[in-house]
């Protein structure tokens, strides 16, 4: 036959606040029983919580962090495969972008080549009928990779042939530019000429031994005294 189990809720809980009562901290093995598992599980539930927080809670943010990257990493993806798809048609783009910088050098004279072209200046007034009253290098400044040399010119003839001589300058096969362009009556009597008064510009690119000089005077001047 089944036996019939009483249990007395409120003996059960008068006799865990019992145990409960006038515990000595300083003696926790002398607790009873139901005050040691309460401690038990609270040191436990501390250790995960202190886990949580320093282990778990740190690669929660360094997880959020890669997370964060992700759109950055997609749009790098995107690019690298747009770069590979297109990767022939860069590669043209760069022999043309080449040969556009070699027609661009040679349109620069170099060092031996400034005589020359100062002389093309030079005949290209005179071809025109042009009288030089002055002609005048000056220092040369040197750039990064060229060097500019400023010319004063100053010439005198008819209005026409002044014209013509401008467009000499802008055609000739070197980088030639004109600035502080004037141009006055000229003092003359009975002749209808101009005078003609401006800055030539002209480029030159440097060779080897000199950009390897500024280099090493750039980096002398950025060494700590």
């Amino acid at each position: 036959m089944a036996k019939n189990i009483n249990i007395d809720l409120n003996a059960w809980f008068e006799d865990a606040q019992e145990q409960f009562r006038g515990l000595n901290t300083n003696e926790p093995g002398q607790w009873p029983l139901l005050p040691k598992l309460a401690a038990f599980a609270a040191t436990a539930l501390g250790v995960v919580a202190f886990g949580w927080f320093t282990l778990v809670s740190g690669q929660s943010e360094a997880l959020q962090a890669e997370v964060d990257t992700e759109p950055r990493l997609k749009e790098e993806y995107r690019s690298k495969v747009a770069q590979a798809v297109n990767l022939s048609e860069l590669r043209k783009q760069r022999v043309q972008v080449e040969e556009y910088v070699k027609q661009l050098e040679k349109q620069l004279p170099g060092k031996a080549e400034m005589d020359a072209l100062l002389s093309d200046i030079n005949q290209a007034g005179l071809g025109r009928g042009l009288e030089f009253e002055l002609f005048r290098p000056g220092q040369v400044s040197v750039k990064d990779y060229y060097a500019e040399l400023p010319i004063s010119i100053k010439v005198s003839g008819r209005y026409h042939d002044i014209g013509a001589f401008t467009a000499d300058i802008a055609n000739l096969s070197r980088i030639v530019t004109l600035h502080n362009l004037v141009i006055l009556g000229s003092p003359k009597d009975g002749q209808a000429n101009l005078v003609m008064e401006a800055t030539a510009r002209t480029y030159r690119y440097l060779d080897q031994s000199e950009v390897d000089a500024m280099r090493a005077e750039q980096h002398k001047k950025g060494q700590p005294k």
